[in-house]
């Protein structure tokens, strides 16, 4: 990654040349402050300019997949990474063989794997805001086993006109079932 070290009467004004010579914004840079003006004697004698350097930051989807590839490649594991942006949002879709280590039981493994690769690519810039990780369809085939289990769940409490509980979900997972039931006249859901 090419740094710029420029200098100026002031650190905003060294700041601001090496901006210009970049051709970037200030928070996609990381900036140093290599030494802070001084005055000198009397403001005439020995003064100093302040000097900085300013490196641009990895594009955030980079960092994340080099995390995660060099992760799995620790474990030992041989895989595909396919990337696929979606707005502000990056989806990496780990596919390859027996890949039930990296989902976990209900998922836990890969919204850990997910929780440490948005923390490990959080210091990137660009236009990505989130990270979400997938593992060969798993997030998928989990969505529609939860609207089905909110629609089977909503027929109970339709036909018995009881409340119903479901185990504990995370977030994600509520959020699913509320969506899938929003349009629902007969039923109600709260978290």
């Amino acid at each position: 990654m090419r740094s710029v070290e420029k200098s100026g009467r002031t650190v905003e004004e060294a700041i601001d040349a090496a901006l210009l010579e970049l051709g970037v914004k200030i928070e996609d840079v990381t900036v140093e402050v290599l030494s802070e003006p001084s005055r000198g004697f009397l403001g005439i004698l020995g003064g100093k300019d302040a000097r900085v350097r300013v490196t641009p930051k990895r594009d955030r989807g980079e960092l994340a997949k080099e995390f995660v590839a060099g992760l799995l490649t620790r474990m030992g594991l041989e895989v595909a990474i396919e990337v696929r942006p979606r707005g502000d949002t990056l989806c990496l879709d780990i596919v390859g063989n027996d890949m039930g280590l990296l989902i976990g039981r209900h998922g836990d493994t890969l919204r850990a794997l997910e929780f440490l690769t948005n923390l490990a690519s959080g210091s990137g810039g660009g236009e990505i805001k989130r990270i979400l990780v997938d593992v060969s369809g798993y997030r998928k085939r989990r969505e529609r086993e939860l609207e089905e289990m909110a629609r089977m769940i909503a027929r109970r409490v339709v036909r018995t006109r009881k409340s119903v509980t479901t185990q504990a979900l995370d977030a994600r997972d509520r959020r699913v079932i509320h969506v899938a039931l929003q349009d629902d006249p007969d039923v109600v859901t709260h978290s």
